[in-house]
């Protein structure tokens, strides 16, 4: 189990390796630590420092969010994440537009995040910066062409808890935590079809 720290935790052991911050090789680092954790508790997580929880109608456009949710179509759905990591992109009819990184394999989920790191409004990572994750912007951009199996509509009705914005110095982390809640499909099975809509 993993407990609040675990941000703390990994910055420290990425510091003590020497890992640059948002880089390819600190992405790889993170994403092999990611693979050994067995079990994280979701709401321990969201409890964490560097997670701040917000009212889940005012989502904030650019910023990364995990929360519990409920799809209201998840009778039809083949499979469905009821603990998204969501990059907020825009608003939608009763709610909003977003990009779960958990509908990528974490391979594709390191070079997707690569490039949305290079599409920022500043270069400070801090609680000014945001992704420039808007739908016209993703779409005519060839580097980010993973988004189509993680565009989803959230809808606020469905929303079960606060959203927990990550910070962005906590991106690479949060990216690669084993925290996504499949129903109806394994991971594996998600990633064979996120693979081919790419």
């Amino acid at each position: 189990m993993v407990d609040s720290k675990l941000f703390q935790n990994l910055e420290l052991e990425a510091f003590r390796a020497g890992i640059t911050p948002r880089t390819e090789k600190s992405r790889q680092w993170f994403l092999e630590k990611a693979r050994r954790l067995r079990r994280v508790n979701r709401r321990e997580l969201m409890s964490a420092e560097e997670i701040k929880l917000v009212n889940k109608s005012q989502p904030l456009i650019g910023s990364m969010n995990m929360f519990f949710y409920d799809p209201k179509t998840k009778d039809t759905l083949p499979f469905y994440d009821t603990f998204p990591l969501v990059i907020i992109s825009g608003p939608a009819p009763g709610g909003f537009y977003g990009m779960n990184l958990h509908y990528l394999p974490p391979v594709l989920r390191a070079r997707f995040l690569g490039a949305l790191m290079e599409q920022t409004n500043n270069d400070k990572f801090d609680d000014s910066t945001r992704f420039k994750a808007r739908y016209q912007m993703i779409n005519k951009v060839k580097s980010l062409k993973f988004y189509k199996p993680c565009y989803k509509h959230y809808l606020f009705a469905h929303v079960k808890s606060r959203l927990a914005r990550v910070s962005p110095t906590e991106w690479e982390i949060a990216t690669f935590l084993p925290t996504a809640q499949w129903n109806k499909a394994s991971g594996k099975q998600v990633y064979k079809v996120s693979r081919g809509m790419i």
